[in-house]
């Protein structure tokens, strides 16, 4: 089980009017940054041919793992993109264990 949350940010430009930038954010668990790229690509690839094709986004991955807020047209630079991995301390839990209130007591 990955223990380790990561945030994924690709730098996006719009197809339309190159002036327009932005980022386009994935989060989730993996056991590695490059992993972490991968899982964020599949996920944004499965969400784009959806939408491509008509149907609704997928929802959340069951490893959590989601693409939403895609915008047609919206190109995004993977090349670019940067990978970095949260910090984080006992309230912020990613598994199967219990969430903890700030006392250290299980909630």
């Amino acid at each position: 089980m990955a223990h380790v949350y990561f945030q994924i940010n690709v730098p996006i430009t719009n197809s339309v009017r190159p002036e327009q930038r932005g980022w386009h954010v994935f989060t989730g668990p993996a056991d590695t940054w490059a992993e972490a790229l991968r899982i964020a690509r599949e996920t944004y690839d499965a969400a784009a041919a959806a939408q491509e094709a008509g149907f609704a986004l997928p929802r959340r991955r069951p490893d959590g793992w989601g693409a939403r807020g895609l915008r047609p047209g919206w190109v995004l630079d993977w090349t670019a993109a940067t990978v970095d991995a949260w910090e984080h301390d006992r309230m912020f839990q990613i598994s199967r264990y219990p969430l903890y209130r700030q006392d250290g007591r299980p909630s």
